[in-house]
């Protein structure tokens, strides 16, 4: 039995309830050198490096009371019934790029024999050649010879969980992926908050079948009537325009949505790689986003339609004005120092996980920004990142929170 019903994220800070996790698996080992690029990863990452690191962070969440979920123990039990295991592996095949009638079937087959949990880490490591050696030639596609080693591509950015979905509030935005590469992330959240009883009557913001990119890295609930979004490399302004109109117009108490525009870069990639906050008063931001900063509010108006401003102020101002707030403490990475900044926040020195006000979680390496974290009263929880910060992703990236106490 489940503890907890649904989702429930009002804010960023209050204290962390219940959260999903990947361990990292055999994808990760399916990344090669010359498909870095098309997997949208920067390096090779060692597998048993990064999935030792993951357990000690998701160690850190269970000691200090968090209800780690996994992704891949959610859709086992959904792939337990037959039906939904058949239209999962039809869709999921068909996303992948898997249209010719024998290689369907010739990996219908390789799958039969797998169990449920088997069957989701196979779907995600990746089918490769050379496990298929029999393919019943049926259309021109299975006929003509192709270099490429898979046969369904690997998904190894799946260890960062805060990107497929995004929970709001008591629902959820099931993004959009702004790269083909990733879209079929958003497949495991369709059918968990589909079929699993615990999440299968959750409201939907913004659905996978939109044709306008939004992730959750770019969503930030700063507040039950506060959200920022950032308009990134990886969402576009369109869908935060969509999303607002919806949530906006529904009975939860939110009222406005800061859109903030951040620079177009693999570096910034999305908006809490730059900015998180880490207690009532307090953010980690990297000093790059500061100015200029483009900021435009969304609210609803009167006649149900959504209002579209542009906040003239700077961050601070707009921050204190929206939160309610006497002041903001603005802590930067790298503790203002370009040069180190620059560095640690390529390895998600902003990226932070706020486990409770003041208390987050972060990255080892990025110890400048640490440091510059506790000397403003913050608490730092810290955890190896030699190979998962590989994947240029921090703890925010790798948990979604499901569950976290009002403030």
């Amino acid at each position: 039995m489940y503890s907890n019903p649904s989702i429930s994220v009002y804010n960023e800070i209050g204290k962390l309830k219940c959260v999903l996790l990947h361990c990292p698996g055999e994808e990760i080992e399916n990344i090669v050198p010359d498909y870095l690029r098309r997997l949208l990863f920067d390096e090779i990452a060692y597998l048993k490096q990064a999935r030792k690191e993951h357990t000690e962070f998701a160690n850190i969440l269970k000691k200090e009371g968090v209800e780690v979920l996994y992704l891949t123990d959610l859709m086992a039990e959904i792939l337990q019934h037959p039906q939904i295991r058949q239209e999962f592996l039809t869709e999921f095949m068909e996303e992948g790029g898997v249209v010719t009638w024998g290689l369907q079937e010739a990996i219908m087959e390789l799958f039969n024999s797998c169990s449920p949990h088997e069957l989701i880490r196979k779907c995600i490591s990746g089918v490769r050649k050379e496990e298929l050696r029999h393919i019943k030639p049926k259309s021109l596609g299975d006929m003509v010879k192709n270099p490429y080693p898979f046969y369904l591509d690997p998904i190894p950015n799946l260890y960062f969980q805060r990107d497929p979905f995004a929970s709001i509030g008591g629902g959820i935005s099931l993004n959009v992926m702004a790269n083909t590469t990733r879209n079929r992330e958003t497949l495991f959240a369709k059918y968990i908050f589909n079929y699993h009883p615990r999440f299968k009557d959750v409201s939907r913001w913004y659905n996978r079948d939109k044709t306008h990119p939004i992730e959750g890295g770019d969503i930030l609930v700063l507040s039950d009537k506060i959200l920022a979004v950032g308009i990134s490399d990886r969402t576009d302004p369109m869908a935060i325009e969509r999303l607002s109109h919806k949530l906006l117009a529904s009975d939860e108490p939110f009222e406005v949505v800061l859109a903030l525009d951040i620079p177009k870069a693999r570096a910034y990639m999305h908006l809490d790689t730059v900015f998180t906050m880490v207690d009532y008063d307090k953010f980690s931001i990297y000093p790059g986003i500061e100015e200029p900063l483009d900021v435009y509010r969304i609210t609803r108006s009167k006649n149900n339609e959504i209002s579209i401003t542009y906040e003239c102020d700077d961050l601070c101002d707009i921050l204190k004005k929206h939160l309610n707030l006497p002041s903001v403490n603005l802590i930067r990475c790298g503790n203002g120092d370009p040069i180190a900044a620059s560095r640690e926040q390529w390895s998600d020195g902003s990226n932070t996980l706020a486990i409770s006000p003041g208390k987050v979680i972060c990255y080892d390496r990025n110890y400048i920004t640490n440091e510059a974290l506790r000397k403003n009263g913050v608490e730092v929880l810290e955890f190896q990142s030699y190979e998962l910060s590989r994947g240029r992703g921090g703890p925010r990236c790798m948990s979604m929170p499901i569950i976290r106490e009002k403030l």
